[in-house]
């Protein structure tokens, strides 16, 4: 059962109980299982399954340790009323092409695939007498979506307390206003000066910081851990939703089960197509997966060339949970590509701390281009995707999963070969960006969605009034837990440099 490590370095095995528990590796590293790919799911009796068995079938092949009746708990609990959808993660025709849409649970995003069960399998960590006496403090930096996320899912959880950082000003009100008003009483979130790359750099220094760690555990008997992708409990739940599609496309007669499909993944901190890679690991006929980025476009220069390399402009886009420079779940990627090297990875991530920047071995380099594909999207064609998504098949779509879009419209057709589109957030999560693409605005002028007119009364004075004209507009609705944050009131309003980072977590594990 022993068969986690860090990417960069085999010292020290664990079981999966245990690496969710810790979140990120001693070392800086990333855990991951040498056993990962050794047995593949046979995806046969997953067609036609319910999300929730096809959710345990997968999770048992990820998370070994856990017993199936412990499983079987985690994902009742996680995906049941508080989805919008029973599909958990349905599957919609969008052309020629599909998309799956991840963002019916509470917060309205991706992330909560993940983070509805992540705190109901930490709850099922702690093994020795010292482990049960712990409090766990979630300590998480957001580019938006992951920290209201994590917050709905630790909120008041016992024996755990939540911290997130988020950049000041980068990400949308929407967003900011999900994680001001969260309520419950172990929750503590604060805005850093600084981009996302910053707090998160700053997470894992803390994390690092084995006084502070010492400290936290000696005198309040806390231990940290994280609900960002870096924790593989929060990885391993996205596995499935591409088991979940695959079967779906089947259901519907798209493919024959043994039929590769390609799926098109928006993404800045790698994790929603890494899941995709893991997926293919366990034997999905994935055929290609293709990383789709806003205007911070490191992972398409990565994959063009070879050549990682952080130093360079940050931009702040509409699509704020995609600006990210450093992408820490690239590491695990590497490390399976790499054939396991851990010498390799370390050296690798030496230079891009020291340096700011690292370059692979040209083989290697190859080696990850035959499975992933690669393209971008700027601000206007970021626009011009929602745009033209409502225009050609009446389908709404946030700035995130325009990006995906756009890309994937780009792309050379497979012939044979479905593409899927990962949909990341419901577009009311981005109302005036979403609706001033469709042409609602201010000014009442340019192209409606509908070639119609709208109101300026409904069209400018703030976010909410531009949810309610995108519904009334497209025919859709905002989901109820966006369109009450108007009249919410926000707990949280603190603004801290990087450096006090540190200061903010000492508080919120002495409140515990």
């Amino acid at each position: 059962m022993n068969t986690f490590h860090s990417t960069r370095s085999n010292d020290e095995t664990l079981t999966s109980r245990q690496a969710i528990r810790r979140g990120l590796a001693a070392d800086g590293g990333l855990y991951i299982d040498d056993k990962l790919g050794a047995a593949a799911i046979d995806v046969a009796p997953l067609v036609g399954a319910s999300y929730q068995r096809i959710a345990t079938t997968v999770l048992a092949a990820l998370l070994p340790d856990f017993n199936a009746e412990e499983l079987r708990q985690c994902v009742e609990e996680a995906y049941g009323t508080q989805w919008s959808d029973p599909a958990i993660t349905p599957l919609r025709p969008l052309g020629d092409d599909y998309v799956v849409e991840l963002f019916n649970g509470p917060t309205s995003a991706f992330k909560d695939v993940a983070l509805q069960i992540l705190p109901r399998l930490m709850a099922r960590t702690a093994q020795t007498p010292a482990e049960r006496a712990e409090k766990i403090m979630i300590l998480t930096a957001t580019s938006g979506d992951t920290g209201k996320a994590a917050l709905a899912g630790f909120a008041d959880v016992p024996g755990t307390g939540i911290t997130v950082f988020y950049p000041e000003g980068k990400v949308s009100d929407v967003q900011r206003l999900q994680m001001a008003t969260q309520t419950g009483g172990n929750v503590n979130v604060c805005a850093v000066k600084g981009n996302f790359d910053d707090a998160q750099s700053a997470v894992k220094r803390i994390f690092a910081d084995e006084e502070l760690v010492r400290s936290l555990s000696q005198e309040h008997q806390v231990t940290l851990s994280s609900a960002n992708s870096i924790n593989i409990g929060r990885l391993a739940p996205q596995v499935v939703y591409y088991f979940s599609a695959y079967a779906q496309l089947v259901e519907r007669g798209a493919i024959h089960v043994g039929d590769g499909v390609e799926f098109c993944v928006p993404t800045g901190n790698f994790g929603d197509v890494l899941a995709g890679y893991y997926a293919k690991m366990l034997g999905l006929p994935v055929k290609h997966l293709i990383v789709a980025s806003d205007r911070n476009n490191v992972l398409f220069d990565f994959l063009t060339t070879g050549t990682y390399n952080r130093e360079r402009p940050f931009y702040q886009t509409t699509s704020p949970s995609m600006d990210i420079l450093v992408s820490s779940n690239l590491e695990r990627m590497l490390y399976y590509m790499a054939d396991k090297d851990t010498r390799l990875i370390q050296m690798l991530m030496n230079d891009l701390t020291h340096w700011g920047a690292y370059e692979i071995p040209e083989p290697l380099l190859g080696k990850i281009r035959r499975l992933f594909g690669c393209g971008w999207a700027d601000e206007n064609q970021v626009r011009d995707a929602i745009r033209s998504c409502w225009r050609e098949h009446r389908y709404v779509i946030d700035p995130h999963t325009a990006c995906g879009y756009f890309v994937m419209q780009q792309m050379p057709r497979d012939p044979g070969t479905p593409r899927v589109l990962l949909s990341t957030a419901s577009p009311y999560k981005f109302p005036r960006v979403v609706g001033e693409a469709l042409g609602i605005d201010d000014t009442n002028s340019g192209d409606c969605a509908d070639d119609s007119t709208v109101s300026p009364t409904v069209a400018s004075t703030n976010d909410f009034a531009f949810m309610d004209a995108l519904a009334e507009v497209t025919g859709t609705a905002a989901p109820a837990s966006l369109r009450g944050l108007e009249h919410a009131t926000p707990r949280f309003a603190t603004t801290v440099d990087i450096e006090r980072m540190p200061d903010v977590v000492r508080q919120a594990a002495a409140a515990l």
